[in-house]
């Protein structure tokens, strides 16, 4: 089954990116692989410009335990594109991100998917309360059919 093409109104947060040249497989497009770095820089930078969160000093890190990706039209390089992303879970110790990329100027998804993070403790790597300050943070970022 077809997942729906999501649009730019499915999202209210979104990380500009330039392909790079090394991003293009010999075929001529962005190789399915850098699309997961395009979903990890976007989260990333999520955090990091509207929680604070601190990925070299946090006592706590994400870890990334599933993600998917589905193809909708291809990108290469050089364009600027742009990775729109919504929270759609916010539990105990996870986040589960809904992700898609936009070439320049297009309301329609290239491509779509999912991310989850867990978060641990940086040294013992065990299951731990995303901060009540995070959580707050991250609200804004729900998407409509979000569940706490």
């Amino acid at each position: 089954m077809k997942p729906q093409i999501k649009t730019r109104q499915d999202f209210n947060y979104f990380f500009p990116i330039q392909t790079r040249w090394s991003d293009n497989d010999i075929y001529g497009h962005v190789n399915n692989v850098t699309y997961y770095s395009y979903f990890d820089t976007a989260a990333n930078a999520l955090l990091i410009e509207k929680t604070g969160f601190d990925i070299h000093h946090s006592t706590i890190i994400g870890l990334v335990v599933d993600s998917a990706c589905s193809f909708f039209q291809e990108l290469s390089y050089p364009e600027i594109i742009e990775v729109g992303v919504s929270i759609d879970k916010i539990g105990n110790s996870s986040l589960t991100y809904s992700l898609a990329i936009f070439k320049h100027n297009t309301e329609s998804a290239s491509a779509q998917g999912h991310f989850v993070h867990v978060f641990v403790d940086r040294i013992t790597r065990k299951s731990t309360p995303i901060p009540d300050e995070m959580r707050d943070a991250l609200k804004t970022y729900e998407s409509p059919n979000a569940s706490l």
